[in-house]
């Protein structure tokens, strides 16, 4: 058996890991919203104000930091007083992006604001840039959160919510460079100062304004909406018109036209789609240098909020609701983002997976015949690392690991992190080998390890998965493959498998 070594400095805390870096994304695409979210307040599916208790349960195990609304490419054709009101009173609209059905506007502001409270999640608002006004966006966030008579304020109270909602992130538009208005960078720019301008504080919420930021390697995006900051501290107090810039990146073993299939795939797609997850890396390294160029004090984030697989769609549905199974794969390709994460915790200070439910790389699947739902081996991996939300990074160094050429880059066969908090740590660690088990050596240094615990997720097959029947097909276990060594810790990974560690610290 193999042996890497992993070297760990449990002495040495580095930046935090925000909590919001396992943050979500709901879009009204395909069932992510009705079917998914929503069910209506007449659905023998309990609710609550339509909203499904059973999503909500099982989200709140994952302590769901945040959530993403209304989109997406869906955010720029949206018109947020189009979802206020009396539901049968709301004017519908045509989902053009996603589908080419009707919205019928059933689920809103007051809808998704509920729905943040039930999970205990801050919203991510996102405005639209591409279709909309900057009065519209005005107004919109005066209606969300201000508190006195004004007119905005005064029309939320006629629609049944008296206190204002708080509202800590706000989207100025969505790709703007595509479907948010095919936009060049320059111009985009313009208006999103101009927009974030009158996206206003109101009484105690703060908004932290996010700018419609790259696809992928697209570097210049990134430059361009730095440089429209201009010098950022010579006035002493290092303001400017949007807090963070974003980031999209969507791993898939095919290409945009062909994609691959979520569940038939062979060894070769298996280490493609690692190894394009592991690009994520040098995305987040090469942004980052292009943002400290302008701004070496790092006061503007970075923030992934859209990130995940994207395979074909299932066969037999609606090509434009983006529904697709998902694997161990996947779940792999979660942790290794989340490695990244970790080490990039100076910079990056969001992240939102696409899409929480039934879209994309989903937590949960829901059966549109019987309403059962599912939870996916992606949602084992959120729930295995909800110790790292807000813990302190760690340096995990991974020595003498051996690699794989795919693709032009060697591919690691272990990837690692690990942070502490509250006198423990955590690890985490993936073995990418699709075939071979691997020993790994914790390396601990700088502090004593008083006890452990372990928790392990992988499955006889590389593309196991979960469905109505059979719901932990791949499941979290409790793991004894962990035992003392002179160096600190022994672990024996299963291939193509995730597991956490869980250390009791000492003095």
């Amino acid at each position: 058996m193999s042996s890497t070594r992993v070297v760990i400095d449990l002495d040495l805390p580095g930046p935090t890991i925000s909590r919001h870096l396992y943050g979500h994304f709901a879009e009204h695409l395909g069932r992510c919203i009705y079917g998914g979210f929503f069910v209506g307040e007449d659905s023998d599916i309990p609710n609550e104000g339509g909203i499904r208790l059973d999503v909500v349960e099982a989200l709140r195990e994952l302590a769901i930091p945040n959530l993403r609304w209304p989109g997406g490419c869906f955010a720029d054709d949206y018109h947020w007083r189009d979802g206020i009101g009396p539901r049968e009173s709301r004017p519908r609209m045509v989902n053009s992006h996603w589908g080419d059905v009707v919205e019928d506007n059933s689920f809103g502001t007051h809808e998704f604001m509920q729905l943040c409270e039930m999970l205990g999640a801050d919203a991510y608002v996102n405005g639209n840039v591409g279709s909309g006004t900057v009065r519209e966006m005005s107004e919109w966030i005066e209606y969300l959160t201000r508190a006195d008579d004004s007119p905005m304020a005064a029309l939320r109270r006629e629609n049944g919510r008296d206190e204002p909602w708080k509202v800590p992130f706000f989207g100025i538009g969505n790709e703007a460079w595509g479907c948010g208005g095919n936009m060049r960078a320059e111009a985009y720019a313009d208006l999103a100062r101009q927009y974030a301008t009158y996206v206003r504080d109101h009484g105690g919420n703060t908004v932290y304004r996010i700018a419609a930021g790259a696809n992928a390697d697209d570097l210049e995006w990134t430059e361009t909406l730095m440089k429209a900051l201009g010098c950022l501290g010579c006035d002493g107090q290092g303001s400017s018109p949007y807090q963070a810039v974003s980031l999209h990146y969507y791993t898939m073993s095919g290409s945009w036209q062909s994609k691959g299939s979520a569940t038939e795939f062979d060894e070769d797609e298996w280490y493609l789609a690692l190894s394009r997850a592991f690009h994520i890396e040098q995305l987040l390294t090469r942004h980052s240098t292009v943002m400290d160029r302008h701004d070496p004090r790092r006061r503007v984030g970075l923030v992934l909020d859209e990130w995940g697989t994207w395979w074909d769609v299932e066969p037999g549905t609606n090509p434009g609701f983006l529904y697709q199974q998902n694997t161990l794969r996947d779940a792999l390709v979660a942790s290794v983002h989340f490695d990244a994460f970790h080490r990039h915790a100076d910079r990056l200070v969001m992240a939102n997976i696409a899409q929480t439910v039934n879209v994309l790389q989903a937590m949960l699947l829901t059966d549109p015949e019987t309403g059962a739902l599912v939870k996916t081996p992606t949602f084992h991996v959120f729930a295995m690392n909800v110790g790292h939300h807000d813990a302190q990074a760690l340096e995990a160094h991974v020595v003498d690991g051996e690699t794989r050429a795919v693709d032009g880059r060697d591919l690691p066969m272990i990837s690692a992190s690990a942070s502490t908090k509250d006198g423990a740590a955590l690890v985490s660690l993936s073995n990418l080998d699709a075939d071979q088990p691997r020993t790994v050596v914790l390396d601990l240094r700088g502090r004593a390890v008083e006890g452990w615990s372990a928790r392990l997720l992988t499955a006889d097959s590389t593309a196991a998965h979960n469905v109505p029947g059979q719901p932990e097909n791949v499941a979290p276990v409790d793991f004894d493959g962990v035992r003392t060594h002179a160096r600190g810790l022994e672990v024996e990974l299963p291939p193509h498998s995730y597991a956490t560690v869980s250390l009791r610290l000492g003095a």
